[in-house]
């Protein structure tokens, strides 16, 4: 028995509509805030990293934000406890990114 036969069974009132089903894709905004985003240089565990921290926004923007980062720059990193953690100094290059969108920073450390 096949997957349309077990529907007919289940709504037989139902009927088969031909049209396409339109889905309006809104891009999505990020919230661009007032105060400027922490960019930081600290070493851990011995190896150099890059923090980012001060977003005021929703944390899934601020996890969009962090992919969208890693990707540009190609290098490692994680979110966790509201913060962007990148693998390496690239605080010039980040701060770019951010700027680009936005948003405004302040260079911490260094």
């Amino acid at each position: 028995m096949d997957l349309q036969e077990q529907l007919k069974k289940l709504f037989p009132n139902h009927e088969v509509s031909n049209e396409p089903e339109t889905i309006e894709e809104t891009p999505h905004e990020l919230f661009v805030q007032k105060e400027p985003m922490i960019c930081k240089y600290e070493k851990r565990k011995g190896k150099p990293t890059t923090i980012i921290s001060g977003y005021e926004g929703e944390d899934e923007d601020f996890k969009i934000l962090a992919k969208e980062i890693k990707s540009k720059l190609a290098v490692g990193g994680t979110f966790k406890d509201g913060e962007i953690i990148i693998q390496g100094d690239y605080r010039d290059k980040i701060m770019k990114i951010l700027q680009d969108k936005g948003f405004k920073t302040k260079r911490v450390g260094g």
